[in-house]
């Protein structure tokens, strides 16, 4: 399957809770990515609103996600974005999608509006 676009869990959440910018993020599916560090990051906020593992499998597997594995380049490259980005106080999740929007090349999907003005070799979307 071909990725066109970097999912950030902002986005993903805001689908599956139906919050606003859900519209952008449907239609970016199926062809988005996720690291599995930001896949963790969705189902801990599902789990914590109070669905069962088994809701969150079932609602993840119809996102048809395309998960990626957080390996040691991407360990690196997420490491060396925290100089970059401290100013905007984004988190180790935020820097490991753009981490892997970077490397692929490809636009990084977001509802963090803080991501709007980063220096970085990536287009940021937000989906609101």
């Amino acid at each position: 399957m071909t990725i066109d676009i970097v999912a950030d869990a902002s986005a993903i959440l805001a689908l599956v809770f139906m919050e606003t910018g859900r519209d952008h993020v449907a239609i970016a599916l199926p062809g988005a990515a996720i690291s599995a560090v930001n896949l963790a990051e969705v189902m801990s906020k599902m789990l914590d609103k109070g669905l069962s593992p088994e809701q969150v499998r079932s609602q993840l597997n119809d996102l048809a996600l395309i998960v990626v594995d957080f390996d040691q380049d991407l360990a690196l490259r997420t490491a060396l974005l925290r100089k970059a980005t401290r100013h905007k106080g984004l988190s180790l999740g935020d820097r490991a999608c753009l981490a892997l929007a970077i490397r692929e090349k490809l636009p990084v999907m977001t509802a963090d509006t803080a991501w709007s003005d980063l220096d970085l070799p990536v287009e940021v979307v937000l989906i609101r």
